[in-house]
């Protein structure tokens, strides 16, 4: 990203967010633009295109604390588009137009600003920046959906990326198969030229490389050459068994594609995970929620139990009341070196009807069993508590 485009390119307007946007606004906007977009949803649009890649490099800087607090900073500092120090010729006044120094080679504010006192070679000379060598490219960011199924066990699957990447048929040189870029002859490949204006010394891009060092004398047809290309790539994505929902993988080299044969940038694959029919998730944990019957829950039983490959027996024992959870060992999400519990909690199901003779036994239940299930309650009603209601009379 040169400081050419965060000066010139208003990223809050792109997103169409305040510049006080939080993060999640950002997001959410870059999101909702993205969506309507994206390359796939309108093919052959190339105005469409355009605009996605605007979005995508706004949330690209603005999504970066880093790059937006320097984004920010740059387009404080130089945001009426150049920097001017009293009329040209005057005594004492130093001119310079910033879009003519930045140039599109991209110079940082450090490098400018280094020299611009005259660095390490002091009042009056300048000092000789580093090369212009290989750029890294920037970070991706990506999301993929999941079944519940699929983060436990863990998956491969492909995932479809739209953007900037090397150009296939120059393979990112920028020149035309069978021909190769050469050294600038005017700053002899540092991508940068040193000129004195007063008393101070300073370097700036050069001009004629755009500060690259290089220059292309035949450029790739297909690229014309920037060595980028806009293509939709195909990687494979794999997932490894238990991951959770939000979780974030870094797939190395995948983002984008390096500025003069520099390294690619990296790729960030956020994970979504789908719920599932009969099974939540805490942790490494599996849990499930099994109604039982009064009568397993008073005399005790054993139950069969579905996991996620199988099924388990567990017992209940007798006098179990109501939402309390047994555990199950290493039925879980299982992991590499380890693996997750079942944790299974069971609920004393009321039945909705009753026939005649399942209510005559209840009935008989009720008389045969006085002991008081709230004596709590009874204590706090006082002499009038003494009156307990009795089954099956209904609601007061």
């Amino acid at each position: 990203m040169s400081t050419r485009d965060f000066i010139e390119k208003d990223y809050y307007a792109a997103l169409g967010v305040a510049k006080n946007a939080d993060g999640p606004a950002i997001k959410k906007a870059y999101r909702k633009l993205a969506r309507e977009l994206h390359p796939d949803k309108n093919p052959g649009d190339a105005k469409a295109e355009a605009r996605f890649k605007e979005v995508s490099e706004a949330y690209d800087v603005l999504s970066n604390a880093s790059k937006r607090k320097e984004y920010d900073e740059a387009r404080s500092l130089f945001g009426s588009g150049g920097y001017r120090s009293g009329p040209a010729g005057a005594p004492g006044g130093t001119t310079f137009d910033m879009s003519d120094v930045f140039g599109s080679g991209g110079a940082g504010l450090g490098d400018l600003f280094g020299n611009l006192f005259g660095g390490a070679g002091g009042p009056g000379g300048a000092s000789r920046p580093q090369s212009a060598g290989p750029a890294r490219g920037r970070d991706l960011d990506a999301e993929v959906n999941l079944s519940f199924d699929e983060a436990v066990h863990g998956t491969t699957l492909p995932l479809q990326l739209s953007g900037p990447a090397a150009c296939r048929t120059c393979g990112g040189r920028g020149a035309r198969p069978g021909t190769s870029a050469h050294r600038c002859p005017r700053c002899k490949g540092t991508g940068y030229v040193a000129s004195n204006q007063g008393g101070f010394g300073f370097s700036e891009p050069c001009r004629d490389c755009r500060g690259t060092g290089q220059l292309i004398d035949d450029p790739c047809p297909d690229c014309g050459g920037t060595g980028v290309t806009t293509q939709t790539r195909t990687i494979t994505v794999r997932v490894p068994a238990g991951i959770r929902d939000g979780a974030k993988l870094r797939i190395s080299g995948k983002g984008t594609p390096g500025a003069r044969g520099g390294p690619g940038g990296d790729l960030y694959v956020t994970v979504h995970v789908g719920g599932h029919a009969l099974f939540g998730r805490s942790g490494d944990d599996l849990t499930i929620t099994v109604p039982i019957t009064f009568a397993e829950a008073a005399l005790g039983t054993t139950l069969r139990v579905p996991t996620l490959d199988g099924s388990v027996a567990v017992k209940i024992p007798a006098g179990t009341p109501s939402g309390r959870t047994l555990r199950v060992r290493g039925r879980g999400v299982a992991k590499q070196h380890a693996a997750g519990d079942l944790l299974v909690t069971v609920e004393v199901a009321v039945p909705q009807k009753l026939s005649g003779e399942a209510r005559e036994a209840l009935t008989a239940y009720a008389a045969a069993q006085p002991d008081d299930p709230r004596p709590h309650i009874t204590a706090a009603l006082g002499p009038a508590g003494a009156n307990r209601s009795h089954a099956g009379t209904g609601p007061a």
